[in-house]
């Protein structure tokens, strides 16, 4: 048995969409989560910046003690999964590989669509992924600079549904039968996405996925909590506590408590 708890990170709260799912699959683990909001969104920044921030909070999570790490953030895992699982102790989990495979299983036609962030886009990480594992397989990759604000700021309506139409139409055009949501926000816009695209586009996302690996490893590690008993979650955040508490219970769809403040001087300190 170990205690120790699973460590969870992602630009701010849509990681907590993973969490979710984690603490479903996952009852009798403790989990904290760190929310870097001082320094949202990840998207729009440059590959390398995300890579730094990605390194300063691993390192931060190992300090610590976790006993694993997710990377719950498609951002962070494309800029920065490589270099923590090579600098860090504790095993690193991410979101973009369970997506890329599930992807890869679920497709008819071969044909896979990717709504994600510039940067995620950029990274070329899930191309590389869906080949490796069908290189006959397409993927078309569609970057989205207005979902993830949208999503934050819970824009009306019509607004959001202007601008999921604008980012499916290419994948609508190539003839995807499978669109993966390449941000751990978009879940929470899923209705909207799945009318836009209709029944015969099968959408993935990772959490599910993700969930599900992480209890993989735990198992293949020895390093499960005591099943018998009741998980615990803790949260942190670089930005406003009371915010994230508040913006927070929609994501993750349980109660938040209490929200401890970590500064970025700390996080800088300890990945010195």
């Amino acid at each position: 048995m170990d205690s120790r708890a699973v460590g969870v990170f992602d630009s701010g709260v849509g990681g907590l969409t993973v969490l979710h799912e984690c603490l479903v699959t996952l009852p009798h683990e403790n989990f904290v989560y760190l929310g870097d909001h001082a320094r949202l969104p990840y998207g729009p920044r440059p590959l390398a910046q995300v890579r730094g921030f990605a390194r300063e909070i691993g390192a931060f999570l190992e300090r610590l003690d976790v006993k694993l790490i997710v990377v719950a953030c498609n951002t962070a895992t494309s800029a920065g999964i490589a270099d923590l699982q090579h600098e860090l102790s504790v095993r690193v989990v991410g979101v973009i590989a369970p997506e890329a495979h599930a992807a890869v299983q679920a497709t008819r036609n071969r044909r896979i669509g990717l709504l994600a962030t510039e940067a995620t886009v950029e990274a070329g990480r899930y191309a590389e992924l869906v080949r490796a594992l069908d290189a006959g397989a397409e993927l078309v990759p569609v970057a989205c600079p207005r979902l993830v604000p949208l999503i934050e700021s819970d824009a009306p309506f019509e607004e959001l549904v202007d601008a999921v139409r604008e980012y499916a139409a290419p994948l609508k055009q190539a003839n995807v039968d499978t669109a993966i949501l390449g941000c751990t926000h978009y879940p929470l816009i899923r209705p909207v996405l799945q009318r836009v695209f209709g029944r015969d586009v099968t959408l993935v996302f990772s959490a599910e996925e993700t969930a599900r690996e992480v209890a993989k490893t735990l198992a293949r590690k020895g390093i499960e909590n005591d099943a018998a008993r009741e998980g615990s979650y803790r949260f942190l955040t670089t930005g406003d506590p009371a915010a994230f508490r508040a913006q927070g219970r929609r994501f993750l769809q349980l109660p938040i408590a209490e929200v401890e403040h970590v500064t970025l001087a700390a996080l800088a300190e300890t990945a010195a």
